[in-house]
């Protein structure tokens, strides 16, 4: 299948929950083990886009925004099964394309290995990484 074969929606209902939910806390290196009250809040107060092929959701991508000047973009994947077929590509586009995130003054993400991926779209590394600042608990969703 190519790209064009892909639909995207940021229709919350159409989301595959239980997928996007399993994928982020059991295959991922930044949500394992996020408790499932704490993933539906975070749905609640995001805009999120799913990419589906004949129905079946293949991707997903989330942006915690105020939809006027700041969005960070987390939580993107696509389906092992589905990769190196440019659906990622095309999933930021119309990511970016979004009237939602129109005009929006910064838009940031975190990413250990995608540089590729977000590259084309007019990411790059930090202007002025010494501006920067965080709050970083990676053990969060451990239990004790």
């Amino acid at each position: 299948m190519q790209a064009n074969d892909l639909t995207i929606s940021s229709n919350k209902a159409d989301l595959d929950i239980e997928m996007v939910y399993a994928f982020l806390s059991q295959e991922t290196v930044w949500a394992k083990g996020m408790p499932r009250e704490t993933f539906d809040r975070a749905i609640a107060g995001s805009l999120c886009f799913g990419a589906y092929i004949g129905g079946k959701q293949i991707a997903f991508a989330r942006l915690i925004t105020d939809q006027a000047t700041f969005a960070y973009l987390c939580d993107v994947f696509v389906l092992p099964a589905y990769r190196s077929k440019g659906y990622a590509s095309a999933c930021m586009k119309h990511v970016f394309g979004s009237p939602s995130l129109a005009g929006l003054r910064r838009i940031v993400l975190v990413t250990t290995d995608a540089h590729h991926v977000y590259e084309p779209h007019g990411f790059k590394g930090l202007a002025t990484p010494e501006r920067y600042m965080e709050v970083h608990n990676p053990d969060v969703y451990k239990t004790a």
